[in-house]
């Protein structure tokens, strides 16, 4: 039998079992594709490699327990959207005083004051607009860099991922530019809109960037959604002058890379881009994004739009934004966020328990003689099936092996662990312990073992 029989076999295996194991969560799925168009309020609900999801009957701290009964170590934590861990006490009070006092009036209340400085405090002065999502928060970005230089394109990297935006659906697959993860066209002339070069790659950034017709790069700190993608030496410094030598706005995207610290990746590492977004984890649970204009960025602006005259109505929106930003739910959560949850001695410990689970499997991957790696940044780990951290995307479509990690998460769905889905991500909230993370070692240990009795890798 070939290995990708063997891994057929075993995956076949393990979605049996979770077939067994969760009849009430089989039985709801069926029901839901009676009503939602892809089985779940959300089509992303749907990627899990069970064959269907668990149905949550309640989530706290570090722990769901599924409507089967069983308790499972979250270290996916909602894609990130809960890395201040389910149901946070500081999180849930500031939730229920502002929902008795009014959800959303499309008028500023006096925490916002507080939110903005703290804002300034952990990721340098800016100017802030608050928004429902890092999708949205990114459209805006990419909407005012246009304004500001009139270009039409924006620059993204292969295999990035920035929520719902078009000009960032695009990768490099066999030298050509294709739709990312397979994503069905939709009648976007992407060529128009979007010019794509490898992460890490300066040479391809400096051509690409030469042309004059690009507004903007939108660029995570380092990669983090096809599969983690480690910075190279230089490349942020090299990336910082290019954009200034071209005059193209740099958008830094910490949604994911906020789990390296109170100021993420770009408060640790000196980072200066032009507007910073961040998203998810920044209202604990309540959606949510923000960008930040540098005060460059920010005087360009009210060149082309200004203030409005106290004594007229002020009707230029810009495009963007919505009726629900900065609504004082939001603005209240995002303050016991920034306030309670994700202080500085928790990230600490956050961080450490990261670092605690990457030792441990770099172990169990170094006694088993294992081609495969881990990637840490701050309170998130990465296992790869490959022997060293990818350089870029194209390193990853070529040693990806989706069918090992399909089987990983089966299995460990069944041990009672979940991971981000699309690949093997982990992440630590403040409520994630020690024995969280030997659970995990625990499972890992045990899922080697099954590999070895079937005589992979």
């Amino acid at each position: 039998m070939t290995n990708a029989a063997k891994l057929d076999a075993l995956i076949a295996r393990e979605q049996d079992r979770f077939l067994k194991l969760h009849p009430r969560s089989a039985k709801a799925w069926a029901e839901g594709r009676q009503h939602f168009l892809y089985g779940g309020p959300s089509h992303w609900m749907r990627r899990w490699a069970g064959g269907f999801p668990v149905y949550v009957e309640d989530a706290g701290g570090a722990h769901i327990r599924d409507i089967d009964g069983h308790d499972y170590v979250d270290f996916c934590l909602g894609d990130t959207g809960a890395m201040c861990g389910h149901a946070p006490e500081a999180v849930t009070q500031a939730a229920l005083r502002q929902l008795k006092r009014g959800a959303t009036t499309m008028l500023p209340t006096e925490d916002s004051l507080w939110v903005g400085a703290e804002l300034s405090r952990r990721f340098g002065p800016r100017y802030w607009t608050l928004t429902t999502s890092a999708t949205d928060a990114n459209r805006g970005a990419i909407r005012i860099a246009r304004m500001i230089t009139g270009r039409p394109k924006v620059l993204v990297f292969s295999g990035c991922y920035h929520g719902g935006i078009e000009e960032a659906h695009i990768e490099i697959r066999d030298g050509r530019v294709g739709m990312r993860n397979s994503i069905h066209p939709n009648a976007v002339d992407h060529a128009a809109v979007s010019r794509i070069v490898e992460f890490n790659d300066v040479g391809g950034l400096e051509a690409a960037l030469s042309h004059g017709d690009v507004a903007c790069v939108l660029a995570e700190p380092l990669m983090t959604n096809f599969g983690m993608i480690p910075v190279a030496p230089g490349f942020h410094e090299a990336l910082r002058d290019i954009t200034r030598r071209t005059g193209t706005v740099l958008i830094i995207d910490e949604t994911h890379t906020l789990s390296s610290g109170p100021g993420g990746y770009t408060q640790l590492y000196g980072l200066d881009p032009d507007i910073l977004v961040a998203g998810k984890a920044i209202a604990g649970g309540i959606p949510a994004g923000l960008f930040g204009l540098s005060a460059e960025m920010a005087e360009r602006m009210w060149k082309l739009v200004p203030f409005a005259n106290p004594r007229q109505r002020q009707s230029a929106h810009l495009g963007i934004g919505g009726t629900l930003a900065g609504n004082a739910l939001t603005v209240a959560t995002m303050r016991a966020v920034l306030e309670s949850v994700l202080t500085a001695e928790n990230y600490e410990h956050m961080i450490a328990n990261a670092t605690r689970l990457a030792g441990q499997v770099r172990v169990l991957i170094a006694n088993q003689r294992l081609p495969w790696h881990v990637t840490q940044i701050g309170a998130r780990a990465e296992i790869m099936f490959m022997p060293e951290p990818p350089r870029n995307g194209a390193d990853v479509i070529a040693q990806r092996n989706g069918d090992l990690e399909m089987l990983l998460h089966a299995f460990y769905m069944n041990e009672g662990i979940l991971v981000t889905p699309f690949h093997t991500m982990l992440l630590m909230c403040p409520a994630t312990t020690p024995g969280d993370v030997d659970r995990h070692t625990s499972v890992f240990e045990r899922f080697i073992a099954l590999l070895r009795e079937a005589g992979l890798p």
